[in-house]
């Protein structure tokens, strides 16, 4: 899911986002999965712009296939 996000956005990125996604990628995994499957909310001392743009990707129908899948 984060890879493909990335993937998708990454050269518009600006130099502030390049910087939350550094911090978002050092976020234990099993805990960024269970936020971005809203699992469990969003802590209020993670929760960044740039995460909450990953939550509503994650989250809109066919998130994490190949455009071709969709």
């Amino acid at each position: 899911m984060v890879g493909a996000f990335v993937a998708r956005h990454i050269a518009a990125f600006t130099e502030a986002e390049l910087d939350e996604l550094e911090q978002i990628l050092e976020l234990p995994d099993v805990d960024l999965a269970d936020w971005l499957m809203q699992r469990r909310p969003i802590p209020a001392d993670v929760a960044s712009p740039l995460l909450s743009r990953m939550l509503v990707e994650c989250n809109e129908s066919g998130a994490g296939l190949p455009p071709h899948l969709r």
